[in-house]
């Protein structure tokens, strides 16, 4: 990865190779800086390179993944947070953030601006989808900065085709805008351990700040980056005391663009970290789970996928040494970072989208095993259509766009503003359901009266109000997070009747 590196590998075949493979056949690309961009040259360059053709049509094929049937769910908890939050002023989102919403406010103020358009499902997720997109180039520019350009359309092939990142793609929350700007930091990450100019470096501040504005959990990534070229510098310090400089002078960036929400995160770190996690996946049970989701929720795909990321990681010590090393150390730093914090706060997978980076680079670099036994372009292309048919097949067997992905709150409302009259009580257990449940469904047109409830307690306490009307209970599985004792689950066992279901949304009723 160092320039110094690199130079003594210039020129030198990797083990077992007879040759470089170049899908473009020796053409050069004249666009070598940004004051060779020009119609013509362009035009020469999507003529002419293999690799921007194949780029270009993963970027389509990934767009219609993305925004197909992108209204097709409704808003679940999450997404209906979002919109509860994005609905408020610039100054009230922040004021959220301060206060305790355990998101940065980023995200919720480009939603703010983006709800002057119309609301509805597709305008709320809009971003997502559009960031998704935009991401498949960024992989490939990672993968050819990190190895080679087969690397490059390789990860950008697992990018356009992953039902992880299809499917976070189109939910309305942060994850995606987090893995783009994360996925920017670290392409100039890796131009700055070859160049150690300046500007790579104060780009890779602005946009891991950027990251880290999305969502909390991008520092780890961060972190983990810098920690990579103190350990890759450690040998040589005072020799790399230049470059040493140069990425102080990157996290100064950082610092100075996240200082307001450095402040806020380590508040809201302690606040909550104060009590064990009610939810979410703890201890070793994170690694296989995260490897299983970034694969596409498939065991099967998760084996073939992380044999070759495996195989990946250890073609990428033959290639030199520091490669291997960045691929383990992000690898296991996310990890016993997550591990740790598991025990502390909730977590899920989702919170390491950014994985993905490293998951899908390690998966590309392993073609050069392939192609060292078979000098053939065809490997390359290959093994884009094996990720194709892995992927591809996963969404099928998941009905991905055929069936719900996500809890029906549309229908379930429209369902109980038909069956709840005049007078009726509506009562969201727990009482913050209430913010999917109310995006569809509308007490002042139904005449009805909404409470929330979270303990049995807070149930005996509504249950006093019913006098002759019908009371309605909606219960989601997060009752098990919120009542973690079971007191109301008891208490709606005893007192209600199972009234229906649908997807993960429950209907109990008074007697």
């Amino acid at each position: 990865m160092a320039k110094k590196k690199e130079g003594r590998e210039s020129g030198k075949k990797l083990r077992g190779f007879t040759g470089e493979c170049d899908l473009d056949g020796g053409y050069e690309s004249p666009i070598k800086t940004f004051h060779d961009i020009s119609f013509k040259n362009i035009q020469s360059l999507v003529a002419a390179s293999r690799y921007v053709q194949t780029l270009i049509i993963l970027t389509v094929i990934g767009l219609f993944l993305r925004f197909y049937n992108l209204g097709f769910n409704s808003l679940w908890l999450d997404e209906a947070s979002t919109y509860t939050i994005s609905v408020k002023s610039f100054a009230d989102i922040w004021q959220v953030t301060a206060s305790g919403e355990f998101n940065p406010p980023l995200f919720y103020w480009i939603e703010h601006v983006m709800l002057m358009f119309g609301n509805n499902e597709v305008i709320l997720r809009f971003i997502p989808a559009l960031l998704g997109v935009l991401t498949i180039p960024l992989f490939y520019l990672i993968g050819k900065e990190f190895l080679d350009r087969n690397a490059g359309i390789i990860a950008a092939a697992a990018c356009t085709v992953s039902p992880f990142l299809i499917y976070y793609s189109q939910e309305a929350r942060a994850y995606t805008m987090m893995l783009f700007f994360v996925a920017l930091a670290t392409i100039f990450f890796l131009k700055a351990m070859k160049s150690g100019r300046l500007i790579h470096w104060v780009l890779f501040g602005i946009f891991s700040a950027l990251a880290f504005w999305s969502h909390f959990y991008a520092f780890v990534m961060i972190a983990a980056l810098v920690l990579c070229a103190l350990i890759e510098w450690a040998p040589r310090i005072r020799t790399e005391l230049k470059n040493l400089e140069m990425l102080v002078a990157g996290i100064i960036v950082f610092v100075v663009l996240s200082l307001p929400l450095i402040i806020v995160t380590l508040q809201l770190f302690v606040l909550r970290t104060s009590s064990a996690p009610t939810y979410g996946i703890q201890g070793l049970d994170l690694i296989p789970e995260t490897f299983n989701q970034i694969s596409g929720f498939n065991n099967i795909a998760m084996f073939v996928l992380v044999a070759l990321f495996v195989i990946g990681i250890i073609q990428a010590f033959f290639v030199e040494k520091n490669k291997g090393i960045f691929l383990v150390l992000l690898t296991i730093l996310t990890f016993v970072v997550s591990y740790i914090l598991s025990f502390k706060m909730p977590m899920e997978p989702r919170y390491l989208i950014f994985l993905t980076i490293v998951f899908f680079i390690g998966i590309a670099v392993s073609y050069r095993v392939i192609y060292s036994l078979w000098d053939n372009k065809a490997v390359v292309y290959g093994f884009i259509v094996v990720l194709f048919v892995i992927s591809v097949s996963v969404l099928v067997q998941m009905g991905y766009y055929s069936g719900y992905s996500k809890d029906d709150w549309r229908g379930f409302s429209e369902a109980l503003q038909e069956k709840a009259s005049p007078g009726d009580i509506v009562v969201s257990v727990p009482g913050y359901i209430a913010q999917p449940l109310d995006y569809y469904y509308s007490s002042v047109k139904g005449n009805t009266r909404e409470y929330g409830a979270t303990t049995s307690q807070d149930l005996e306490k509504i249950y006093s109000l019913k006098g002759n009307s019908t009371m309605y209970f909606v219960v989601t599985q997060d009752i098990g997070a919120a009542d973690p004792n079971g007191d109301a689950l008891t208490w709606l066992k005893n007192n209600t009747r199972f009234a229906g279901q649908d997807t993960g949304i429950y209907l109990f009723m008074s007697p």
